[in-house]
């Protein structure tokens, strides 16, 4: 495969982007390194495709993330199931991703109802442009210590305050326990705090 020539593999929170590829290129590469480097992501947008590396403090930030919004579920008896960072891509709308973490309501479906990103570095292929093909209806993004939030409606993501999911759900008090440094202690702190 001559596009394998061209990769060298990202390193932390690096960026590598090439055009051209096709769908079968693309699709290749998804089962040749996924399985193997599981802190890749590619993102596949009409032939643009971007390879990342993630850091630890991507893994770090994730996990966490995870670990507060399914104790939320769990306190809330809210029915979420979690695909993790499993790639989803329609051929027929060219794109594929990795969402760091993401969520169905209820049942498992074909694609998430919500996608989380980590964005630690700014700039490349446009992740919401992504997921508008392949039918996500919030995309989460963590940036600059916050949650920024968007909602597909018909068929164009906007910003919103809070989750449609889980309009309950207090985005600021959940994001001043993303930042502790033993992810046990921060999930017991904030199951406290939302039963204070």
């Amino acid at each position: 495969m001559q596009l394998l020539d061209k990769i060298d593999l990202p390193k932390p929170e690096e960026k590598i982007t090439l055009y051209g590829v096709s769908w079968n290129q693309y699709d290749t590469l998804v089962s040749m390194f996924l399985d193997q480097f599981p802190n890749l992501r590619m993102t596949f947008l009409e032939g643009t495709l971007e390879i990342m590396g993630t850091s630890s403090e991507h893994e770090r930030l994730k996990t966490i993330i995870a670990r507060l919004l399914e104790m939320y579920a769990v306190e809330k008896r809210i029915s979420l199931n979690g695909y993790g960072n499993t790639t989803f891509r329609k051929e027929a709308k060219q794109r594929g991703l990795e969402p760091d973490e993401c969520y169905c309501f209820a049942e498992l479906q074909d694609v998430p109802d919500i996608a989380i990103e980590i964005a630690l570095t700014s700039g490349g292929v446009d992740k919401l442009a992504v997921y508008q093909g392949l039918g996500v209806t919030e995309v989460w993004f963590w940036q600059n210590n916050q949650f920024v939030l968007y909602r597909l409606q018909e068929g164009i993501y906007h910003k919103i305050a809070n989750s449609e999911f889980l309009p309950d759900l207090d985005l600021a008090l959940l994001a001043q326990f993303v930042s502790y440094e033993n992810q046990t202690e921060a999930v017991i702190a904030y199951r406290d705090a939302l039963s204070s």
